[in-house]
């Protein structure tokens, strides 16, 4: 793996867009731990500025309240990471339209804005791009089997069809871009109300609520831990002008959602039981990456098992409800 060495005194300028989220949250925090001035664009439309803020005091953070879907200028650029884009089918079903104009005309803006400063820019695609797969694990080379016409298709579309635009500007302008498809990530920052199956889990259990399964509970994921994800994208950024992706990042270890409830209920000593819902539209059924690409081109694979994760982020979100809890009733109903 070739590994392309930071000019000067190695400090860069990094844009992250969406850097709101719970992966830029991550990712801005880590940037400035390693000493880059972070410049952060986000909407706010599901993420908060209060944690952004916090993470002030590590280092130089500017804030842009801006939608990427306008035009965007931003001087002296050395790398962006573009996170815009919820992931969340509760948040990007809301607003459909809005969501193919994140990842379409979001990422156009970006890459042009790329091209212009001659920046390198990190696509965070999806391993929604494959569908409701027919071949397990998911391979890189694997074309997917997704529905353009369904609830889901504005986000799984919409990921496809920025993939289309950063890499014919590799290929039409060199411009130098980095795909990443991202499997399920979780951890600390994400929020309780983020609609994906582990805060919604994790929230349940520890106010004792049914935890709700959809289907039977036998589909499967795999959950790769927040810290060794950002770690893929910072060396996926690093790597050579030529080594473009696609790139799947995830963890290759498979569970069934039923097994993910039940370790939920043991590490939080929940009493809570599970209920049955009935499976959305178009839910895979199976998500695994293949993840030999990353391993040969990153040198990665991802180091946390899944109940150590678990456990810091089931702390994470304990000291959450216990902020809440605590708060004058005025401040928690916002009134």
């Amino acid at each position: 793996m070739e590994i392309m060495a930071m000019t000067g005194s190695g400090r860069k300028h990094v844009v992250v867009t969406g850097g709101a989220g719970f992966l830029g949250t991550n990712l801005c925090r880590r940037l400035l731990s390693e000493g880059h001035a972070v410049t952060c664009i986000d909407n706010f439309r599901t993420g908060g500025k209060d944690i952004l803020l916090g993470l002030r005091e590590l280092g130089t953070l500017e804030i842009i309240h801006q939608d990427i879907t306008q035009p965007l200028h931003v001087e002296n650029i050395d790398e962006i990471y573009n996170l815009a884009c919820s992931a969340s089918p509760v948040h990007y079903q809301a607003d459909p339209v809005h969501t193919l104009k994140t990842c379409v005309q979001g990422s156009l803006n970006l890459l042009d804005m790329a091209r212009a400063s001659k920046a390198r820019i990190f696509q965070a695609s999806t391993s929604e791009v494959y569908g409701d797969p027919e071949t397990h694990p998911q391979h890189e080379d694997y074309r997917g089997a997704v529905n353009p016409v369904g609830p889901r298709a504005c986000y799984d579309e919409g990921k496809r069809c920025a993939e289309t635009l950063f890499l014919n500007y590799f290929r039409q302008h060199k411009v130098r871009v980095k795909v990443g498809r991202i499997f399920n990530t979780y951890g600390p920052y994400m929020r309780l109300n983020d609609g994906r199956v582990v805060p919604n889990l994790i929230g349940q259990a520890l106010r004792n609520r049914p935890l709700t399964i959809y289907g039977d509970g036998s589909q499967t994921r795999s959950f790769c831990y927040v810290d060794d994800l950002v770690e893929a994208m910072e060396r996926f950024m690093a790597t050579a002008d030529d080594v473009a992706g696609p790139i799947n990042m995830g963890n290759p270890v498979e569970i069934t959602m039923l097994e993910l409830a039940d370790t939920i209920i043991e590490l939080t000593g929940s009493r809570s039981r599970i209920t049955f819902r009935p499976l959305p539209e178009d839910d895979p059924i199976r998500r695994c990456p293949d993840i030999s690409r990353a391993r040969e081109k990153l040198e990665w694979t991802p180091r946390t098992p899944l109940v150590d994760g678990l456990k810091r982020t089931i702390d994470y979100f304990d000291g959450t409800l216990t902020h809440k809890r605590h708060l004058p009733s005025k401040a928690m109903t916002g009134s």
